[in-house]
């Protein structure tokens, strides 16, 4: 179930500051933070050691006598120690994965190399090489700078990529074997809710206003049964904090002051988006801009454009870029009333593998804040009643820039935007006969098939080398014939 959480800094009022400056809700929180980290550490550790044999009615009980609290407190500590803990497993196998990843990357590109290598020098070991039609794939040259070849630099990388895919190794191995670690930060307080309970928690009650907070057993000497402080109310454009259901309180410390956080399940709020099948609104994310374009029912295109987004910015300025953003399609969306289509991608493959391309791509990718984007869309949409659907990227670019770039005169990303609009509709991208027959394609197989076909002859023809050139081709039929029948014609080598 999707539950949501509002932060905000912990109010002092005036009138419950004690000589300390401080307010005495936030003395309970530092004694009652000091007494949650030693039982939390004591619980990591216990849960580390017996793993799957852990008992969490027994360690209940043992928390309770030891530290003179209540069921409701240890359950707290109980649920922050375990999500700790499986957060820490789960880091280290994403790290591991990670780093595999890279390794598997560094040796492709090892043995790319070395083969490159490899033929060049058996190349030059030809007695009548430069009579050779074909020529050599990594030709010698010397740089006037450097007086080194080129050769040199390869052969100085490669014998650094072998030290890095030997570090790697190691990393990788010391990894596996070393025990796991978990971060127990000081000043810490979690309250676990309940649907049940009254103001959805029995030991952390918060009426709007006010919150009343249940003092453990070993500190009700020095701050009595109950304590209250004027907590306010969490301010926001669209509150979906309902008053009945349950509510998970966390106090932290953060910037040397105290905040609170309340997660719950949100409230529903009114559907604003018709069903798919009446249209929809399909967006094409790129570092440079979002294109967008409507289709109607019946997959027409009836409005698009171009949103600026500039990635690459200090955090505070990217998330102020993105949600404008944001807010514009969700302005779109609601006048059309219609949902948001958009490409389900993973960078996390293409993220291991920037060591081995070029600065420009590498610095691109990993300021592109992509996730951060759809992380904030999905919110805000959520919010206003907008339905954003996630469809499969597969040829969607390669769609837009062949069928509907030049037809209708539009810029990559819209056309990409158009053709996951239409997919997200369910409806088929088909490619004219006469180019599925010259590219040898099975009609029985998927639609995807030929995208794959045209897709490795856009490749090996040389008509197409940038963006640009696709704008140039008038009948995709006509070049398909051309350049496969000129393959045909093409005389074959003669052995000698």
């Amino acid at each position: 179930m999707t539950t949501l959480t509002y932060c905000k800094g912990l109010p002092t009022p005036i009138d419950e500051l004690t000589p300390l400056g401080l307010t005495s809700f936030e003395l309970f929180l530092a004694d009652y933070a000091a007494l949650s980290y030693g039982a939390t550490i004591e619980t990591v550790n216990h849960l580390l050691e017996v793993e799957s044999q852990f008992d969490k009615s027994k360690w209940n009980t043992y928390l309770q006598k030891k530290y003179g609290i209540s069921k409701r407190h240890a359950g707290g500590m109980l649920a922050l120690s375990s999500s700790k803990v499986e957060s820490a497993k789960v880091c280290i196998i994403n790290h591991i994965k990670q780093l595999e990843s890279k390794l598997k990357s560094a040796n492709k590109s090892l043995e790319k190399a070395e083969k490159k290598l490899k033929l060049a020098r058996k190349f030059y070991a030809k007695k009548n090489w430069h009579h050779s039609q074909t020529g050599c794939n990594f030709p010698l040259s010397t740089s006037l700078t450097t007086k080194k070849t080129n050769w040199y630099h390869t052969r100085f990388n490669l014998h650094h990529k072998k030290r890095y895919i030997y570090k790697l190794n190691r990393q990788i191995a010391a990894l596996k074997l070393a025990p796991i670690k978990v971060k127990v930060p000081r000043g810490e307080v979690f309250i676990v809710g309940s649907k049940d309970e009254s103001f959805g928690n029995q030991t952390c009650q918060w009426d709007g206003n006010i919150v009343k907070f249940r003092v453990p057993y070993c500190l009700e000497s020095k701050y009595g049964k109950y304590i209250c402080s004027k907590l306010g109310n969490f301010e926001r454009n669209i509150n979906r904090l309902p008053d009945n259901g349950a509510k998970t309180w966390h106090f932290y410390r953060q910037d040397n002051r105290w905040a609170v956080a309340v997660q719950f399940t949100p409230s529903p709020v009114n559907k604003i988006s018709k069903p798919v099948e009446y249209g929809c609104i399909g967006i094409d994310l790129n570092p440079g801009s979002i294109g967008w374009a409507y289709v109607d029912f019946q997959g027409n295109l009836k409005a698009s454009g171009s949103i600026p987004y500039h990635s690459g910015l200090p955090k505070v300025k990217q998330d102020a870029t993105i949600v404008d953003a944001c807010l514009q399609l969700a302005i779109l969306a609601d006048t059309k009333a219609c949902p948001i289509v958009c490409e389900s991608l993973d960078f996390a493959a293409k993220t291991t593998q920037l060591r081995e391309k070029g600065r420009k791509y590498a610095r691109m990718l990993s300021g592109w804040a992509y996730s951060r984007f759809y992380q904030l869309l999905k919110s805000i949409l959520s919010n206003r009643g907008i339905q954003l659907i996630n469809i499969n990227p597969a040829y969607t670019s390669l769609i837009g820039l062949v069928k509907y770039a030049r037809m209708y005169g539009m810029s990559s990303d819209v056309a990409a935007a158009l053709a996951i609009a239409r997919r997200g509709m369910n409806l088929s991208e088909r490619l004219p006969r006469s180019v599925s027959a010259y590219l040898g394609v099975n009609s029985r197989k998927h639609v995807w098939s030929a995208l794959h076909q045209l897709n490795i002859f856009i490749g090996q023809c040389g008509v197409v080398n940038r963006r640009h050139d696709y704008y140039h081709i008038s009948n995709w039929a006509e070049l398909v014939k051309v350049v496969v029948e000129s393959q045909d014609r093409a005389p074959s080598k003669r052995k000698r």
